[in-house]
């Protein structure tokens, strides 16, 4: 099944870029683009792409505050953040907003569909240093709804970066139940990401980080 990916720059260059070699991948399929935030919230509605490619500083609307009403309204598409310098503070704003990845320009075209195709499948990526990182800026729920069994076992694997697949494949149950379990788990925890449900996994003790 191909996934669909809007990309959203205001560098018309950037995109012919991006649209280039995700072109080389016969899984991936460029679907639209967006030169502006408030246009990539816009074409994310009209067009319902599996996966939006934001970058982050952008006219009309900046990618976070795209992100965060993509998020808010339309719960099944993954946004990554894409930026040309890695800064704390836009990688926890991405976060915070609702991102599921946070990727550099220059990350490579093998790289960039990898990560892509992760998102897709709703595979949290957060390495260790990240992770510790995001878990003291990332403000995660103080008293949130308590959660099944059933969902805190989706919750753990999701935590652990499991894809959507594996979990379903873990616990015997269909793509679309785990789907359904996710968009509870986030409900319930008052988080507008996979993400931030994955921090406070590793905030309550549910899944170990390697401290860096």
């Amino acid at each position: 099944m191909t996934i669909r990916i809007l990309l959203a720059d205001d560098h018309a260059v950037v995109r012919q870029g991006l649209r280039m070699f995700l072109a080389l991948d016969p899984e991936l399929e460029v679907v639209g683009e967006a030169s502006d935030g408030a246009q990539a919230v816009q074409m994310t509605r009209e067009l319902n792409p599996d996966v939006v490619l934001m970058d982050l500083m952008m006219p009309v609307m900046d990618g976070i505050s795209a992100i965060q009403s993509i998020r808010s309204s339309m719960k099944d598409v993954e946004v990554i953040a894409l930026t040309s310098v890695l800064e704390d503070a836009s990688v926890v704003g991405a976060v915070r907003a609702g991102a599921i990845g946070y990727l550099l320009k220059d990350t490579r075209a093998d790289e960039l569909c990898r990560s892509i195709k992760a998102a897709a499948a709703g595979q949290v990526q957060l390495s260790p240093q990240a992770a510790a990182r995001l878990i003291r800026e990332v403000r995660t729920p103080e008293s949130p709804q308590t959660l099944t069994e059933r969902e805190t076992e989706v919750l753990r694997l999701l935590a652990e970066g499991k894809a959507n697949k594996e979990i379903a494949l873990a616990l015997s149950i269909s793509e679309t139940t785990v789907k359904t379990h996710v968009s509870n788990i986030l409900m319930k925890l008052g988080v507008p990401s996979r993400t931030q449900a994955a921090l406070y996994a590793i905030r309550i003790g549910l899944v170990k980080i390697d401290e860096p």
